[in-house]
């Protein structure tokens, strides 16, 4: 009989299964029991909204700051494609008072410390512009991951909320399990970038679609394997 040994397959530190796995099942087991918060059922994905997360003010809040300060959207070095994304975005002080009690009630409402995650991303969608299909996690493979493992690993949670309405468009879809969200004013959107067991669910998929009349502005928050903001700045706010 055929000796089966075990494997020797060295488990990525920045992207290990088993950690993800158990920040997977205590974020579930948060939301699962959080009476605002609607799971929508499908096979393959956790993804889960919280209507009415943010109220009017604070949208206009993040809108202004958005509109303040938004660049031209990039991609990762080695994934640059021409028309891929085409919104504006900015990254938002975590140290302002308002971006702080706002990331802070996204994290409490998650399970997670603030500090797993990545600063608030902020994004504009004009008519016709659009972040085609695309996973939030990080693909080890991709030259990129040689700077992103080390600096806070593989992306678990996302967390986008939708700040306004746009007139027609702007849906965030999932081609993979046939589901788009149609945005709504303060709506929190959240999903598990991975499996039950840890590895990359593939089936988290997702697009921005196109806006076809109107402005969409979203914030989105990713959240890492590892403590982000002690690795990324030790030694506190500059």
């Amino acid at each position: 009989m055929e000796e089966i040994l075990p494997s020797t397959k060295e488990v990525d530190p920045n992207n290990d299964p088993a950690k993800l796995a158990k920040i997977g099942a205590h974020v579930t087991k948060r939301l699962d029991a959080n009476e605002h918060i609607h799971k929508i059922e499908n096979d393959d994905v956790q993804l889960y909204v919280y209507l009415d997360f943010l109220n009017p003010g604070d949208c206009k809040l993040l809108i202004d700051k958005i509109n303040a300060d938004a660049q031209p959207s990039s991609l990762y070095k080695g994934t640059e494609q021409a028309g891929f994304r085409t919104s504006y975005s900015c990254n938002l002080s975590r140290w302002e008072p308002d971006i702080k009690r706002i990331e802070k009630r996204m994290s409490d409402v998650m399970g997670i410390d603030n500090s797993f995650a990545e600063t608030m991303q902020g994004q504009r969608y004009a008519v016709g512009q659009e972040f085609k299909p695309h996973q939030d996690f990080f693909h080890p493979a991709q030259e990129y991951w040689q700077k992103e493992g080390p600096s806070g690993g593989q992306r678990s949670w996302t967390a986008m909320i939708f700040l306004n309405l746009p007139e027609e468009g702007g849906e965030t879809e999932f081609p993979k399990i046939g589901i788009g969200i149609r945005p709504q004013p303060g709506m929190m959107l959240i999903w598990n970038n991975v499996n039950a067991d840890g590895t990359l669910n593939y089936s988290t998929l997702h697009a921005g679609t196109p806006v076809a009349k109107g402005t969409k502005h979203v914030i989105t928050k990713w959240y890492r394997q590892n403590n982000w903001l002690e690795i990324n700045t030790p030694d506190g706010p500059k």
